[in-house]
């Protein structure tokens, strides 16, 4: 729906999240470096097929969101998502592009195919490897002159946006500035993050939506296998390998990474990983006997000024509560992507939000931020914690390079029976 205010809004009428899962977060050049993300993205998408029980055949598209080239073969990337899921190949799919958001506009494409009758089942993917981020060059197809060779940094320069200038981390400076928010507060936001992190993952909370991932062949019949194979003395990995702790103390005492409030300690981990999910209408879920995890509601997309594009949550959260005629005192949990600190805190300051809603289980800081993956992480993990909790509504968001903002509105069926 076009909304005289700016942004994109839609009305799910009948979507639902059937499950997802993911992959473990690994930190950078870790144990998932030697992986395509696409081969990580046929994993989760085998994974959350085989946890619902449902037919591959009965797929009718697969949507996949994958940020930067991880492999050469990096345009067949959601249709090798979807065909070495066994999804059928006269079956189409196509990938989705929104930046830190892209997990989140895959799952609302899936849900509007699914509300509008388009589509009964979608395969949604969100994969990424940041350590497989390529160093490339742009202007050498037509030679270059001596001494002129110019390679680029996919990882480090794709966080400049060249319009302001500003890097994504010079953004939450600009927040943190507007908002009067301190080192101190955002290395206790992260401390947080951390502890809430570690709690979830000690009492088990993060495994439910974590496939392990091993050495294995991915077969499709008639055509060349695809399959994963770790490193030398990896046999299995099964844990995010970023959370631990980190007090206060020893967070406040990492340098500065652009002059300000945000460091390595306080921003987003950098991450490889996948996520996957599977979005249904509730005819298809009853008639295979699956029990959704979430109905989806409404989404919405939003521009932000890019200069402080980690702003986007908040009027991404508002276009959705307008929409769905809510107020946030109604909204029993949310998820806000931690790109950075300071960023979230602004979000949170803006919203007049309560904090004890906010990221419950940990966020990007503590697990980490693989880009086209995080949304449907957030949603799921959203999505496991409403029905963990008994609470029946949460939202989940992210902010995204450039200066846009999107959010969804789930709700947790069975709270609402």
């Amino acid at each position: 729906m076009r909304n005289k205010n700016g942004g994109i809004r839609t009305r799910f009428e009948d979507a639902w999240l059937l499950d997802g899962v993911r992959t473990p977060f690994v930190d950078y050049r870790g144990d998932l470096s030697p992986v395509s993300p696409i081969d990580l993205g046929i994993k989760v998408a085998r994974e959350v097929i085989s946890r619902t029980g449902v037919d591959a055949a009965d797929v009718d598209t697969t949507i996949a969101g994958c940020m930067a080239p991880g492999s050469f073969d990096f345009f067949v990337t959601p249709r090798h998502i979807g065909l070495y899921a066994g999804v059928p190949i006269e079956r189409p799919a196509h990938l989705v592009q929104r930046i830190c958001g892209t997990g989140i506009e895959v799952l609302s494409q899936a849900a509007d195919l699914v509300s509008s009758g388009r589509a009964e089942l979608v395969l949604s993917v969100g994969t990424e490897s940041m350590s497989r981020n390529p160093v490339a060059a742009f202007e050498h197809r037509n030679g270059f002159s001596l001494g002129q060779v110019k390679f680029y940094d996919f990882l480090l320069e794709a966080l400049l946006d060249p319009a302001g200038p500003c890097t994504m981390g010079d953004t939450a400076e600009n927040l943190a500035k507007k908002y009067g928010i301190t080192r101190e507060v955002t290395d206790a936001y992260a401390s947080r993050s951390f502890e809430r992190a570690i709690k979830a993952r000690d009492e088990g909370f993060l495994a439910g939506e974590i496939v392990e991932i091993t050495n294995e062949e991915f077969a499709l019949d008639g055509y060349v296998s695809r399959g994963i194979k770790l490193g030398r003395k990896v046999d299995a990995v099964s844990n995010d390998s970023h959370i631990r702790p980190s007090p206060i103390d020893i967070l406040s005492k990492i340098r500065p990474s652009f002059g300000g409030v945000q460091t390595g300690g306080n921003s987003s981990a950098i991450v490889d990983g996948a996520a996957g999910a599977l979005v249904g209408s509730r005819a298809y879920a009853d008639s295979n006997k699956i029990e959704p995890l979430a109905r989806l509601h409404v989404g919405a997309s939003v521009g932000v000024p890019p200069e402080i594009m980690g702003f986007g949550p908040a009027p991404a959260i508002r276009a959705v509560l307008e929409e769905s005629g809510m107020s946030l005192d109604q909204i029993d949990l949310i998820e806000i992507n931690e790109a950075f600190g300071a960023q979230v805190l602004a979000c949170a300051r803006d919203l007049g939000l309560d904090e004890n809603k906010l990221n419950v289980n940990g966020g990007s800081i503590a697990i980490g931020h693989p880009l086209a993956a995080t949304g449907i992480r957030i949603t799921t993990t959203l999505a496991r914690e409403l029905k963990r909790s008994g609470k029946r509504f949460g939202i989940a968001s992210a902010c995204i390079g450039g200066g846009q903002g999107i959010a969804m509105l789930i709700e947790n069926p069975e709270a609402a029976s």
